[in-house]
């Protein structure tokens, strides 16, 4: 039963620990596709821990909310929810610390490869202009960068390339285009990186359909790198080239396109440079 002396007080880190703990052992469950149910976690929580419901409830929203912006997958039904308290960063940033394979998890099994039609959707809106996040946020981002942890695990981005593969057979197909869905080429993997592009398709016309994949366990929202090869192909056969931006990969995967020109789609910016003598 809640304290009523906890009412609007600051939580403490005992307890900050004690639901970031209990947060991510059901995110495991979700993860792994195991049952288990919300609200006898937050009873016993509560009982732990003399909070209320509601005030549980909206912690787990935050906590989902740092980990959207971290680029990692969060309980659906926890909807992300900002107004953070300080403390929560440094309590999932000593959880991921001391757990750091949850950086990387590991897809949830399928039944069944979900139709095109399920799959794509409407890309992010943008988000208002100025709008910023908390300092201790931000290094904590850093500190866990989901732009980095995205681009030199190999393993997620050649999955996410077999996922495409498979999903743009599934869509000539279900367009009377079984010709078409046999010459569906997975470039990267059969010629190496360097193309521009890591799969070659069609549209349902025939046209050539050149696309770069870039996956992430994150949301819609999650930044991702660009190469500067991808970024001139993209600009020298635009009609051909687009990007399959794969989000929510380890749970209930989702693409969104983006086509040249690619500076009216997103905000690029320079983060690294090739040092020579």
């Amino acid at each position: 039963m809640a304290q009523e002396t906890k009412r609007g007080t600051i939580w403490h880190d005992d307890e900050l620990d004690m639901i970031v703990d209990d947060y991510f052992s059901m995110l495991f469950a979700e993860l792994s596709g195991q049952p288990y149910v919300k609200s006898r976690h937050s009873s016993v929580l509560m009982s732990k821990i003399g909070r209320t419901h509601r005030s549980v409830e909206f912690k787990h929203q935050n906590i989902s909310a740092v980990l959207d912006e971290l680029g990692m997958p969060w309980i659906p039904g926890y909807k992300p929810k900002l107004n953070f308290q300080n403390a929560i960063f440094d309590a999932i940033d000593r959880y991921i610390t001391k757990h750091p394979g949850i950086l990387e998890p590991k897809r949830v099994p399928q039944p069944s490869l979900p139709t095109p039609t399920d799959i794509f959707v409407a890309p992010p809106i943008p988000k208002v202009s100025g709008d910023k996040i908390p300092e201790r946020l931000r290094r904590l981002v850093v500190k866990f960068d989901p732009v980095e942890r995205d681009h030199i695990n190999r393993s997620l981005g050649r999955a996410g390339e077999e996922f495409v593969v498979d999903i743009e057979k599934c869509r000539l197909k279900e367009g009377n285009r079984a010709d078409l869905a046999r010459k569906v080429r997975w470039t990267a993997a059969e010629d190496g990186d360097g193309a521009g592009y890591d799969i070659s398709s069609f549209n349902l016309e025939g046209k050539p359909r050149l696309i770069e994949v870039k996956t992430t366990n994150g949301s819609a929202r999650t930044p991702f790198f660009l190469t500067r090869n991808e970024f001139e192909v993209a600009r020298q056969i635009p009609e051909q080239w687009q990007i399959y931006r794969v989000h929510l990969f380890a749970t209930r995967p989702r693409i969104f396109t983006i086509e040249p020109p690619l500076e009216n789609r997103v905000n690029l910016s320079t983060e690294t440079w090739r040092a020579s003598f």
